[in-house]
């Protein structure tokens, strides 16, 4: 856990009120477009609000972390067009955006906040969402493994010894390949996509020759964004980092990575964490 003094939490309080400010004006053209969604506001809005839940772990702030999470699942709605942004969808998103820059700017007492009343206006808006045809949005599947499916995993890691550890550790939940940069990371996955059999799970070394990790999980959102499939609905990506190199993982956020696991892996965590997506029992 990183103290709340230290320069890099400064700098990340700093960049999600940046982030905020903005969403205002976001969610306005969003509502305004309806059901032709203008891409560019809500994968802003998406982008925004993932980097401020994942960071948020960084630093313990749990409230924050749970209601940016909660704004991201109706974002993720409305980004796969599940749901369409009505003026009341909307408010609750503004409502919800003002009270995370409230916490952001108290963060020391934001685990204390009573954020119950906001949290169940977010939890209601999917179940009130009636049946994609009555909207006029097209259903999309969740992507997740469904019963009996092998779990296929891209392990990208430079470093012999632990490319071993975690390959013969995710070999016992499935499919494990091997890629030992960035760039062979991001052609194994382009060919996955192209043959139809998508991966499940991606672990991403961050400091690689050729190509790092943050460029490679750009890309890798781009290929599954060119085929379709968005970055809530596709393939689950945690970062692997040596705790000096814990500062670029708020950088692998904005690229959409979903965690991180900080060297020497605890294959335990690992486990939790793909169980917490479903991938493994």
């Amino acid at each position: 856990m990183i103290s709340l003094d230290d320069e890099f939490a400064t700098h990340y309080l700093t960049e999600c009120c940046e982030h905020l400010e903005t969403m205002e004006t976001n969610f306005l053209d969003i509502e305004k477009g309806g059901v032709d969604i203008d891409e560019e506001r809500i994968n802003q809005a998406f982008r925004a609000v993932h980097s401020i839940k994942a960071g948020a772990g960084f630093f313990n702030l749990v409230s924050i972390g749970e209601l940016a999470h909660q704004t991201e699942s109706v974002l993720a709605l409305i980004r796969s067009r599940e749901m369409v942004p009505t003026p009341d969808r909307i408010g609750v998103l503004l409502n919800a955006t003002d009270r995370l820059m409230e916490l952001l700017r108290n963060p020391r007492t934001s685990n204390q906040a009573d954020i119950t009343e906001i949290m169940s206006c977010l939890a209601r808006l999917p179940a009130e969402q009636p049946a994609s045809a009555e909207n006029g949005y097209a259903s999309t599947d969740d992507q997740v493994p469904q019963s009996g499916h092998r779990l296929r995993t891209l392990l990208v890691e430079d470093d012999f010894v632990s490319r071993l550890l975690l390959q013969t550790f995710l070999s016992r939940h499935g499919e494990c390949h091997v890629a030992v940069n960035g760039k062979e990371a991001v052609e194994a996955f382009g060919s996955a996509l192209q043959s139809g059999l998508k991966y499940d799970l991606v672990c991403m070394d961050i400091m690689m020759p050729e190509m790092d990790g943050r460029e490679a999980v750009r890309r890798v959102r781009a290929l599954e964004e060119s085929r379709g499939i968005l970055s809530s609905s596709g393939a689950k990506i945690i970062m692997i980092t040596a705790l000096t190199e814990i500062k670029d993982v708020s950088r692998c956020y904005q690229e959409l990575c979903d965690s991180y696991l900080v060297k020497p892996i605890d294959l335990a965590e690992l486990l939790s964490q793909m169980r917490s997506y479903q991938l493994v029992p």
